[in-house]
């Protein structure tokens, strides 16, 4: 989608910190973060949110889930991490790609 922020990241129009990418996803830093690390997965398929997976996105749903233990133990995340997607407007969704927040490196509150 020509308008979506993250489309424009996996396009390379607007930069990221990338610390991991693939051929179906790519993790950067957040700008805002939330704690010491906190990255974002998002897939390079355009795909709105979780309510908009389809059966033909299984490979890069389950293949991004798969990866984040990975991305997390790379970025020295091994007493534990969170991770955190918000869906929809009254889910806290502010950028309509599906992305996962990958957060730890310090203290986190329960939810």
């Amino acid at each position: 989608m020509s308008d979506c922020l993250f489309c424009k990241i996996v396009a390379g129009s607007i930069p990221s910190e990338t610390v991991y990418e693939d051929e179906h996803c790519r993790v950067f830093r957040d700008i805002q973060p939330k704690a010491p690390v906190h990255l974002l997965m998002i897939p390079k398929k355009h795909i709105e949110n979780l309510d908009d997976l389809k059966p033909e996105d299984a490979a890069v749903a389950s293949h991004m889930l798969l990866t984040i233990p990975r991305i997390a133990k790379q970025q020295g995340l091994d007493d534990g991490y969170r991770v955190v997607t918000n869906n929809g407007e009254g889910g806290g969704q502010e950028v309509f790609h599906l992305h996962f927040h990958i957060l730890g490196g310090g203290a986190l509150h329960s939810l």
